[in-house]
Order: C-alpha cells, then sequence, then structure tokens
C-alpha cells in the first residue's frame, strides 16, 4: 500500500481549509492553488505548499486538468484531492492523474463517467431493479413526444451534469419549447453537453441521500441518510442527518438500493446516491455524486467518523476502517449554508467585500469558512461563505443551537442569507419535520424578510462605517474556523 505524503487540493475556499485539517491529523503535507483573485483567501495560505495558477478565467486556473497535474508535479505532491464542484467529477481529470502516476483521492475514472450520466445512470438503476423517476433519457428529437406520454408537469434536465444546471419545469405543452432550449444553452455552457433528459416532475416530495463508501477490496457499506429538501433554485441550503419522519422500513430499502448501486458498478471511495421520495414514501434513483459532498459535516457529526481520512486511506489501498455493522449513529446534526444573496430578489447572488465576520466559537457546533473579514466575493464563483453545522442529542436541541450559533454570527458588508435561514429553521413546520422540496414557496410570505424602515437602514450603514474605520485593528486569522479549539478533534 502506497502512503500519500503530500497532497494537493485542486480547489478553492472552505474544502480546501477542510482537507487540510484532516491531512494535518494524520502528518499529510498539503499543497494549495490558487487564481490571482484569490490571493488574500484562506485557502491560498493554509497548506504546507502554494502554487498559483496563472489565468483570467477558470478554464486557465481551477478548470484546468493540465495546470493541476503540473502544480502537483511541481511541489512534489503525489496525490491530488478535487474537493467538490470544479474538477471533482471529471472523468478526464481523474484518468489524467492517474495517468501522470500520481494517487486520485476519489472514484476510477470509468465510473465518474458512468454515474455522471445521468441518462446512462437512469438506464443502469432500471437494469439492476432500482425504481426511478418516470421519464425519458432517449433521442433529442422525441422530447416533445415523450414530454406529451410523461404527463405534465416534466422536468427537464441536463443529461451531463447536476448542480441544478440545465434544470427546467415545463408545466404544459406550451412551455416546453422555450424550456428546451434554454435548458439547452445552459447545459452547453455548464458541462459542454447540451443533450437533456426528461423526467415527471413531482410536486411535493422530498429529496433524500445516502452517504455510500467503498474500497478496492470490493467492500460496500453506507453511513446512513441526509434529508436536503430545503432548497432554492434547485439548491440545498439546509440539510441534516437523520431524515425526519422516516419510516426505518423505507430507510432500510434506500440505503440497501444505494448499496446496490454501488456494488454493481464496482464503486470506490466516497460518494452519495440520491433519491427523491413522494407523498405516499416510494422513492426513486435521482442522481449518483461521485464526490465528497458539501453537506458531509451532518454525516461526521452523527457517526463521529472522518470521511476525508476514509477517502485517504481508500484511495491508499486501504480497506474500510469499519464494517457495516459497526457503524453507528448518535443524535441528530443540521447544516446550514451561508451565502452572500438576496432572499428578497429571488436568491441573486450578492457578490461585494465582506465587512465584519465572525463566526461562533461554541460546543457541539461546527464552522467551516472560506472567506475572512475584508476578503472580496467575487461574482465569478459560488457565493457561499461559509458553513455552520451542529450537533443535538434530539433534533429540537440542534434547531435551537443551530439558532443560537446564527444569531452570534455577525456579517456585514454584503448582503446574506443569515436571516433567512433563522427564519427557516425557526418555522413551525420545520420544526414539525413537515420538508419537501417546495418548502420555500410555499412558505414565502413567512419566510422573507419584512420591510426595513430607514431608521433600520440607517442604524446598518454606522456599523458598516464603524467597522471600516476599526478593521485594521482586526486579526483576519481569529476568525477562522479551523482555529477553533472546540474544533480540535477534526484537526
Amino acid at each position: 500500500m502506497k502512503k500519500i505524503k503530500r497532497l494537493l487540493i485542486a480547489n478553492r475556499g472552505e474544502i480546501v481549509c477542510r482537507i487540510v485539517a484532516t491531512c494535518r491529523a494524520t502528518g499529510i503535507e498539503t499543497v494549495t492553488v490558487f487564481a490571482e483573485d484569490d490571493r488574500d483567501l484562506p485557502h491560498a495560505r493554509i497548506g504546507d505548499y502554494s502554487v498559483l495558477l496563472d489565468g483570467k478565467n477558470l478554464s486557465e486556473t481551477y478548470l484546468n486538468i493540465e495546470k493541476m497535474i503540473a502544480a502537483a508535479k511541481a511541489s512534489g505532491a503525489d496525490a491530488i484531492h478535487p474537493g467538490y464542484g470544479f474538477l471533482s467529477e471529471n472523468a478526464r481529470f481523474s484518468e489524467a492523474v492517474t495517468k501522470a502516476g500520481l494517487i486520485f483521492v476519489g472514484p476510477p475514472a470509468k465510473v465518474i463517467a458512468l454515474m455522471g450520466d445521468k441518462s446512462e445512470s437512469r438506464i443502469l438503476c432500471k437494469k439492476i431493479g432500482v425504481s426511478v423517476v418516470p421519464g425519458y433519457e432517449g433521442d433529442a428529437k422525441s422530447l416533445v413526444k415523450e414530454a406529451e406520454k410523461i404527463g405534465y408537469p416534466v422536468l427537464i434536465k441536463a443529461a451531463a451534469g447536476g448542480g441544478g444546471k440545465g434544470m427546467r419545469i415545463a408545466q404544459n405543452a406550451k412551455e416546453l419549447a422555450a424550456a428546451l432550449d434554454s435548458a439547452r444553452v445552459e447545459a452547453k455552457s455548464a458541462f459542454g453537453d447540451d443533450r437533456l433528459l426528461l423526467e415527471k416532475y413531482l410536486t411535493k416530495p422530498r429529496h433524500i441521500e445516502v452517504q455510500v463508501f467503498s474500497d478496492t477490496h470490493g467492500n460496500h457499506l453506507h453511513l446512513f441518510e441526509r434529508e436536503c429538501s430545503i432548497q432554492r433554485r434547485y439548491q440545498k441550503i439546509v440539510e441534516e442527518s437523520p431524515s425526519p419522519q422516516l419510516p426505518e422500513a423505507v430507510r432500510k430499502r434506500m440505503t440497501d438500493a444505494a448499496i446496490k448501486i454501488t456494488s454493481h458498478i464496482g464503486y470506490v471511495g466516497a460518494g452519495t446516491v440520491e433519491f427523491i421520495m413522494d407523498s405516499s414514501g416510494e422513492f426513486y434513483f435521482l442522481e449518483m455524486n461521485t464526490r465528497l459532498q458539501v453537506e458531509h459535516p451532518v454525516t461526521e457529526m452523527v457517526t463521529g467518523l472522518d470521511l476525508v481520512q476514509w477517502q485517504i486511506e481508500v484511495a491508499q489501498g486501504g480497506k474500510l476502517p469499519l464494517a457495516q455493522k459497526d457503524v453507528k449513529r448518535s443524535g441528530n446534526a443540521i447544516e446550514v449554508r451561508l451565502y452572500a444573496e438576496d432572499a428578497e430578489r429571488g436568491f441573486l447572488p450578492a457578490p461585494g467585500t465582506l465587512g465584519l465576520f465572525t463566526l461562533p466559537h461554541l460546543p457541539q457546533v461546527r464552522c467551516e469558512n472560506g472567506y475572512t473579514s475584508g476578503n472580496i466575493i467575487s461574482a465569478n464563483y459560488d457565493p457561499m461563505i461559509a458553513k455552520l453545522a451542529v450537533w443535538g442529542a434530539t433534533r429540537e436541541e440542534a434547531i435551537n443551537r443551530l439558532l443560537n450559533a446564527l444569531s452570534q454570527t455577525q456579517i456585514s458588508g454584503v448582503v446574506n442569507n443569515r436571516a433567512f435561514l433563522m427564519r427557516v429553521l425557526d418555522h413551525e413546520a420545520f420544526r414539525a419535520g413537515k420538508t419537501s422540496t417546495d418548502f420555500i414557496p410555499k412558505h414565502k410570505d413567512a419566510l422573507m424578510a419584512p420591510k426595513r424602515s430607514n431608521d433600520d437602514i440607517a442604524s446598518l450603514t454606522a456599523a458598516y462605517l464603524l467597522f471600516n474605520a476599526t478593521a485594521s485593528e482586526t486579526s483576519q486569522a481569529e476568525h477562522s474556523a479551523w482555529n477553533n479549539p472546540k474544533l480540535a478533534g477534526m484537526r
């Protein structure tokens, strides 16, 4: 078994800091990369070594396979971790890393390619007896005809990707043509592939995913499920484990289905099998993400396991540290994503310069951030500022703990969703576990902020000006979640 000595992290932001934390705890040196406009961000300086990626856009920096491999070679790295997003589900990247004689901390290229293609993965699941949402993944010329067979409303999805890109809803035949055209354009831009598929649109489903892990010795297991139904623009903003109000019999069938998939395809590493569940309790395969997820902290908090450490162990050729019978879950964990975005304007990104930004140092609260006070949140990247995850012995305790943590989080300088998240968590339907993907539009009136008075605006302006006058006296490092002694176990 070849041990990884120096790991390059081919990503940016909070996931880089997260991976570095585990590497420090296990004695692995790290190399981080950064684009010129990210020079002042935490990830650019947190590693043992850092490499500047020359270039003016993503294709020249974080999406450039050749530069990533060259950076690894030049810095003496013997392995590459892709994080999530960017190149993490790029089969060509996985193959190129391996061909360069480096260890890729993730699945083999052929598995990434298979499960990254939404059409092919649907076909595979149908073959092995895992239910998929009724739909169509065939010839593009038949999409209109097949939509009529499926019945409206239909969901249009990009065959080559996820994350809400290339996704549209058509309520009727009149809306279909325009929706197909715009979905093709977005899919081509995001994935370089304009193929589309159709699915029956389920109006009030729940989005539940299963964390899976496999090694090169044929061992496959799950680390239970996460509920990810609170979404906007088809992207998750609240995730939790266990899923509330999920019957144990359904949980068992769902986790069994996930393992059936990983076993059939010979999966290796960390992955997530995502399902959509209707109001009757029937669930359907949605997609598989062949990487670590943004929301992996909630699984770590309820299982006490370090998923990044497991990824590294498997990539080195080791066996999974536990058997399925030894994986235990305790309590409840919930995570929220703090974004620089305007909830009142359709959750539009709100780039800008962070003013005062502090995260709470509290028991059973885990904060992971990619920015500190004074950093610029660029319009060129996803506007997530940080994640807050908490653990509680009960779901109610976890909700209250997270509300308290958010109340002690300070963000100025950019419009953000902190207050919106607090309203979601404190909503009676959320507290009751009555979650579905239509939660936000359904409760829109209660979740949106009341209009601010001129006095409120004046007070906020004064606070921001006060911060700018004193910011030079504030150490940026003290706001980093990774300097929190409460998180020493994650280092």
